[in-house]
């Protein structure tokens, strides 16, 4: 042990110095460590090798269509927002093969992938990412229907989660409930503390799971003022938020506005590209291809990730059920922020704001809200006749 005794519940201080022991205690577990890294002028999820990897002294600047990786005045390990991509791309693989077959004699002989599901830890979750996680495991483990794959890799996963201390311009997850704080979903989680002499970790152990791992890591109990200081970083980060959203009874809100104007209104901006579908952390539209080589001795069926903006997504005998951009945005909003609720218990947004941020033209969900709940208030004419 190289600490005192730990109890789950218990915050403790790792100084910045001794953060590598975390990354070798989770390592010597056989955890492949994945987090974020600067790459390609964006904060990426990866691989890590060490804490040398982490974008250190990097931060961002966002709003709306606009993304800027930035230096900052220290050394930082989590002074950023968010990047572009979440961690269902570790969880819910982007594609997949679901079986193979190639010919054998007069028959055919079934090939399945036997590779073993990785245990990935997860160092620097977020608490908007963690909801979405939280979103999906309902999905794809808790519901009648449970997806084998993404199973396998779920149980296997260390999460290592960072409470937010700097707020970006798209950010809303205080409208939402789902952070700036961490509280559920992970092992351990740190509050990133930079004072003129000092540079430390408020560690809050979650799980007995964190509680061992963390045993192999230099550590102390924290003192009440260091608490203080962590809980008041964290506070700050909620009162800066970029964006906000007005949640009153927002289901009831959309279902009255199918025919609304507002609609019209983006469908004029909108590119259906899908970039706000792919960013999101709790999207996962996918679709099912069917494969034959050349020769036609062997055949396959792949699962990929797909997007409801497309033509195609919406495809059934005859022609596309949503043709028009206006049809495809309103699936999207509304299924997101409405009938979401009705299907799985919670809402498919969780405020991270990554669609505002990388939408091409800046279309933003919560001036969208906004707008549809303003006419409401103004009686402002709020039917179109088009579909």
């Amino acid at each position: 042990m190289v600490g005192p005794a730990l109890q789950v519940g218990k915050n403790v201080i790792v100084e910045r110095k001794d953060l590598q022991q975390l990354f070798n205690a989770l390592s010597k577990r056989g955890y492949r460590v994945v987090g974020p890294t600067a790459r390609d002028r964006a904060i990426v999820y990866d691989e890590l090798g060490s804490v040398a990897d982490l974008p250190i002294g990097c931060t961002d600047e966002q709003d709306g269509g606009s993304y800027r990786l930035k230096k900052r005045d220290d050394q930082a390990l989590f002074g950023y927002a968010l990047g572009p991509q979440s961690w269902k791309k570790f969880l819910l693989q982007p594609e997949m093969q679901l079986w193979g077959a190639k010919r054998d004699g007069g028959g055919f002989q079934v090939l399945s992938e036997n590779e073993a599901a990785p245990a990935y830890a997860l160092v620097g979750a977020r608490s908007c990412d963690l909801h979405a996680i939280a979103t999906q495991d309902k999905i794809f483990v808790s519901g009648e229907y449970v997806d084998p794959s993404y199973k396998s890799r779920r149980e296997k996963v260390f999460v290592v989660a960072i409470n937010c201390t700097e707020a970006g311009g798209t950010c809303f997850c205080a409208s939402m409930g789902t952070g700036p704080k961490a509280t559920l979903g992970f092992d351990l989680a740190l509050t990133e503390v930079l004072e003129l002499n000092r540079h430390y970790f408020l560690v809050e152990v979650r799980t007995e799971l964190g509680a061992q791992v963390l045993r192999e890591v230099s550590h102390r109990e924290a003192r009440e003022e260091e608490s203080e200081t962590a809980e008041g970083l964290v506070k700050k980060c909620s009162e800066r938020m970029g964006r906000t959203m007005d949640t009153t009874q927002i289901k009831e809100l959309l279902y009255r506005n199918y025919g609304h104007a507002r609609w019209d209104h983006v469908a004029a901006r909108c590119l259906t590209c899908g970039n706000c579908t792919f960013v999101c952390p709790t999207c996962f539209c996918t679709t099912v291809e069917d494969f034959t080589d050349l020769s036609g001795q062997q055949a396959e069926r792949r699962r990929r990730m797909d997007v409801c903006f497309t033509m195609d997504f919406s495809y059934i005998h005859g022609g596309s059920i949503r043709s028009s951009a206006r049809s495809r945005y309103r699936q999207w909003m509304t299924h997101k922020l409405a009938t979401w609720i009705d299907q799985f218990g919670v809402s498919g947004c969780v405020g991270c704001g990554r669609c505002i941020t990388w939408c091409p033209v800046a279309i933003d969900i919560t001036e969208e809200v906004h707008a549809i709940r303003e006419s409401q208030l103004s009686n402002a004419p709020t039917i179109s006749a088009r579909r």
